[in-house]
């Protein structure tokens, strides 16, 4: 995962890049979020350093931009908080002296992942034995007597 040292996020605020980096949309389809999802990252705090602007004012997306991204958009992805991704971005930000906490953060996040995927494999357990149930029913021929509700009989 991308980290980032106090010397490289330095703030780029009043910078003013040329053409060189990339526009909104290429930033999009280069990190797989949509424009929506990359001017929302950047409203919500989640973005490291303020992203460079054309003279015209149009966005212009750096290499570190686009990791930084990837890296919100995967901790998305497992289901982290905008809340959490923002304090984790805010860590970052600050430079070197909190990594204890930057730690700590995922590490948590890690164990919400893992009770989630454990989760999931005994939810997919479940669906393999349905599509055997299916799959063996049908080869047998029998398909037609796989359990059915019955609505008239519930009602009465």
């Amino acid at each position: 995962m991308l980290e980032v040292n106090k010397t490289q996020a330095a703030p780029r605020s009043t910078r003013i890049a040329s053409e060189a980096g990339l526009s909104i949309a290429e930033a999009a389809s280069r990190t797989g979020v949509s424009v929506h999802t990359l001017r929302y990252y950047e409203r919500a705090g989640l973005v490291i350093t303020p992203v460079d602007r054309t003279a015209a004012g149009r966005r212009r997306y750096q290499q570190l931009d686009l990791d930084w991204i990837t890296v919100c958009a995967r901790l998305r992805a497992t289901g982290m908080p905008i809340k959490t991704i923002r304090r984790y971005a805010q860590l970052v930000s600050a430079g070197r002296g909190n990594e204890q906490e930057r730690l700590a953060l995922l590490e948590a996040h890690r164990a919400d992942v893992a009770v989630k995927l454990a989760e999931t494999r005994e939810n997919l357990k479940l669906i393999d034995h349905k599509i055997d149930v299916y799959r063996g029913r049908l080869a047998a021929g029998d398909a037609d007597q796989l359990w059915a509700p019955d609505r008239q009989a519930d009602a009465r």
